[in-house]
């Protein structure tokens, strides 16, 4: 059994798509269905298609944990996309508890019963820094979504010398792609300049801000299905997987910045043409927002991971040739 937590999200829905294509059905979902202020859609919508042996809410999943009730069953990997990943959330206890304790309650039972951990880490780690190498000079979280993501790493980064099996904490980037259409605000630009490209024919991008002019802000934008790759990657889960245990704490992304001129251009390409209008910059994401993210790739590779990134727009082609589209 391999468990998926967080896996009607939109990686983790990503990424059971990909364990069934890989000929994988025997997982356990994990997720939480309440409703959530911050989504404007139901997450089951995500899973439609796709196959899977069981499903447990986060709660009872985290009790069963704690009560041994997986101590003696035989799983080749966790897979922990589970998370509060809403970066305006500012309940500091909730936050904590969901991305931090959660994820520490995991890691030891991983460790205890050597079963590969691979975890979802975040860029927002690296907060206003303009360098993104995994160095704690650079990291300096602008909300309590990042802290509670390095909170983490460090705590990872501590006990790594005991590690006897796989654990892997990847920093994603600006994740793309399709199943995403649940996540209301915190979407991605191109669900959101797609939302206003079709119902609008204009796509609204801010002013000039942290010193880039109009639409020029820089993001590293990753493909939902590259992440799904490197998850299972070093999960063991594919021929080229690692032989030995990998312990690392690495960014998750193509290592290539490119503008939000860019993703309009390259979204017209498949929605046909528009215009570009430059709003101004919202007072509430001040010193809450990154300007510009690159990801330096070098610490990826090192621990073995080599296969190519897809490009922003194939990305995008890839994204809208899918059903469900966002």
């Amino acid at each position: 059994m391999i468990i998926v937590t967080g896996g009607a999200g939109f990686i983790g829905s990503n990424l059971i798509q990909q364990l069934n294509h890989a000929g994988i059905n025997d997982i356990l979902l994990v997720d939480n269905f309440a409703p959530a202020p911050n989504l404007t859609g139901p997450k089951f919508l995500n899973l439609a298609g796709a196959q899977f042996a069981d499903y447990m809410d986060k709660r009872e999943f985290r009790a069963a944990l704690k009560a041994g009730d997986f101590d003696n069953l035989k799983i080749r990997a966790i897979l922990h996309q589970g998370a509060c990943s809403n970066t305006l959330e500012d309940d500091g206890r909730y936050m904590m508890d969901n991305n931090f304790t959660y994820s520490k309650e995991l890691l030891h039972f991983a460790l205890d019963h050597k079963i590969p951990l691979v975890y979802a880490s975040t860029a927002a780690v690296y907060g206003a820094s303009t360098e993104f190498k995994e160095h704690p000079a650079n990291e300096r979280p602008l909300n309590v979504y990042g802290y509670s993501k390095l909170v983490f790493d460090n705590y990872v980064r501590r006990h790594m010398p005991e590690f006897k099996s796989t654990v892997v904490g990847l920093r994603y980037f600006n994740v793309y792609g399709p199943r995403e259409q649940h996540k209301g605000r915190m979407s991605s630009v191109i669900h959101h300049f797609t939302r206003q490209l079709k119902d609008t024919g204009t796509i609204r991008m801010f002013e000039g801000s942290g010193g880039y002019a109009n639409g020029e802000q820089r993001r590293d934008f990753v493909f939902v299905k590259d992440l799904a790759h490197i998850n299972m990657f070093f999960a063991g889960l594919l021929p080229d997987s690692p032989r030995k245990s990998t312990h690392a704490v690495v960014n998750a992304g193509t290592g290539e910045a490119r503008t939000f001129k860019a993703v309009a251009e390259a979204l017209m390409q498949v929605h046909g043409p528009g215009k570009i209008e430059y709003i101004p910059f919202p007072g509430d994401l001040k010193n809450r927002y990154q300007h510009y993210t690159q990801a330096d790739a070098a610490d990826l590779r090192t621990a073995g991971y080599t296969a190519p990134f897809t490009s922003l727009e194939e990305g995008v082609q890839q994204t809208f040739a899918e059903e469900p589209a966002v």
